[in-house]
């Protein structure tokens, strides 16, 4: 698939909590076909301290307005400075990176399972498989109740189960510790959030004899495979996850 450099506008920069934020973005040309698991490197201007472009999973795409959506952390002075941006500032992009999630089978049970920030490319691919009448169950897991955030738009894709690390909300524990693991079956778990939670959701999925795809947070520096910043081992070899990933089988990863 090309790669596109594109310009876009900010529709809308809306704050949900005191270190997230959306970036609501509108596409001067007719947007590309993009996949769930995709995502972008942008470009920070105004910030001297950020050398690099940033690589941030796609939330959501409109492809009716032409739009897309960005959630962030804000995590040091690059994302600082995004979260500033003001409507009709321009973005730079490169888009759309990476590879993407599989095509479940339509009579799969399938599970989406997220942590934190992580959370942010499994809107756009629960979306996506309701656009082909599967309805995934949805699990959550954040710290406390004050950091959860965009539960409502899940709940509009399927049920949603949360875990709270101080049990605040949901159950208590991590997303593994969820009493769903124990009382439903699943045919195929998708995943993305801190490494430790994906590598307990991989043992778990590997106990259970469930197909699991992981997206990988590594850093990346090009995007495109020529730094090779984001090497992950595999069985396969050592692989880019920006090119070869960042979504990945759990058992071709070496964990």
């Amino acid at each position: 698939m090309a790669k596109r450099i594109e310009d876009f506008k900010i529709i809308d920069n809306k704050r949900i909590s005191n270190d997230f934020f959306i970036l609501d973005l509108s596409a001067g040309n007719k947007l590309p076909d993009i996949k769930p698991g995709q995502f972008l490197q942008v470009r920070v201007d105004g910030s001297p301290e950020t050398f690099l472009r940033r690589p941030i999973s796609i939330h959501d795409v409109d492809y009716d307005n032409n739009a897309i959506k960005l959630l962030i952390q804000i995590a040091g002075k690059g994302t600082e400075t995004l979260s500033k941006l003001l409507k009709d500032d321009i973005l730079n992009i490169i888009y759309p990176l990476g590879n993407s999630f599989s095509i479940p089978g339509l009579k799969e049970k399938v599970l989406l399972v997220g942590g934190g920030c992580g959370i942010a490319p499994l809107l756009y691919l629960g979306k996506w498989l309701k656009s082909i009448s599967i309805t995934p169950d949805i699990l959550l897991g954040f710290r406390n109740s004050e950091r959860i955030i965009e539960y409502d738009e899940y709940l509009k894709i399927g049920k949603v189960f949360l875990t709270t690390e101080d049990g605040s909300k949901g159950e208590k524990g991590f997303v593994t510790a969820h009493s769903i693991l124990s009382t439903l079956k699943y045919d195929k778990i998708y995943c993305c959030g801190p490494d430790s939670m994906m590598k307990a959701v991989a043992l778990y999925s590997r106990k259970n004899n469930i197909v699991c795809e992981v997206s990988l947070e590594n850093l990346m520096a090009c995007g495109i495979g020529a730094c090779l910043c984001c090497i992950v081992e595999t069985v396969k070899g050592n692989l880019c996850t920006c090119i070869d990933g960042p979504v990945f089988n759990i058992n071709d990863l070496k964990w």
